[in-house]
């Protein structure tokens, strides 16, 4: 018997439903090339783009590359004989039209963890702030449904990705520079220009974590009751912001203190008729 016998004669053994011996041989093949191609796609996944995700996102995205080939490759083989699946197809359409519904968050925050992933407006590692919930603090990983933030007393915050993508992220480190500012006031008797050539000579001889460029700013920034108020800006590297801001305000009372300006407290001055 030649080979195209062999293969007419499977074609004409059906066995149920319009299947034969040959297009389930066939399908056997379709399904065994889906499955080793499944394991090289996910294989080249964990190689070269899992290690830039978190562990479990990783994991996640590599099952559905895999599964997903998977199914492609059944669906090429029904497809190509002609399988009717269409009663099939409807009972998971309504299926999953109800855990749609029910699983609405789940999905959400699914999809707000991809396209934080893809947009990347914050990193592992980064310092940020999200005013509409008064969060702050270092950024942990970005999970498949939630973010993690620890804040800066310590303890871990866990944060739906719906709500974390839709809400403002302040990055606190995206930039290689940042700005400190306080503000001080000082006596109207006082000279302004004496007052601020003083805070900067402190600075500079104190402070060398802070940046020559661009210099300190000082603005007046309000004529008072009591006082005129300055404010004093200053730049300095992203990583000294802690040695810069906490001391500013000492810095600048310590330079005041020495060159004998006051700092008033609110006062108020009572005439009294003559009777």
């Amino acid at each position: 018997m030649s080979p195209l016998e062999f293969l007419q004669g499977l074609s004409d053994m059906e066995i149920a439903g319009g299947l034969t011996v040959l297009s389930l041989l066939i399908g056997g093949i379709i399904m065994s090339v889906g499955i080793i191609a499944a394991k090289i796609a996910k294989m080249i996944f964990y190689k070269y783009y899992a290690p830039t995700l978190p562990q479990d996102t990783a994991k996640n995205f590599g099952k559905l590359i895999y599964f997903g080939i998977i199914l492609i490759a059944f669906l090429t083989f029904t497809s190509s004989h002609g399988l009717d699946l269409s009663g099939l197809m409807v009972a998971g359409g309504i299926f999953a039209v109800v855990i749609g519904f029910a699983t609405q968050s789940v999905v959400s925050n699914l999809i707000s963890g991809i396209f934080l992933m893809v947009e990347k407006p914050v990193k592992h590692g980064d310092t940020l702030q999200i005013p509409d919930m008064s969060i702050s603090g270092t950024l942990l990983d970005i999970g498949t449904f939630s973010s993690r933030v620890r804040k800066f007393d310590g303890t871990v915050i866990r944060i739906p990705n719906e709500k974390f993508f839709t809400s403002n992220i302040r990055s606190l480190t995206s930039s290689t520079v940042r700005r400190a500012e306080s503000a001080v006031g000082i006596a109207y008797k006082d000279d302004i220009e004496q007052a601020i050539l003083t805070i900067k000579n402190e600075i500079r001889l104190t402070m060398p974590f802070v940046l020559a460029v661009p210099e300190p700013e000082f603005r007046v920034e309000e004529l008072g009751d009591s006082s005129v108020s300055i404010q004093v800006l200053v730049w300095h590297p992203r990583d000294d912001w802690s040695r810069v801001q906490p001391v500013l305000l000492t810095t600048i009372k310590r330079a005041l203190d020495k060159a004998k300006i006051e700092i008033p407290f609110p006062q108020r001055v009572i005439w009294k008729a003559k009777e």
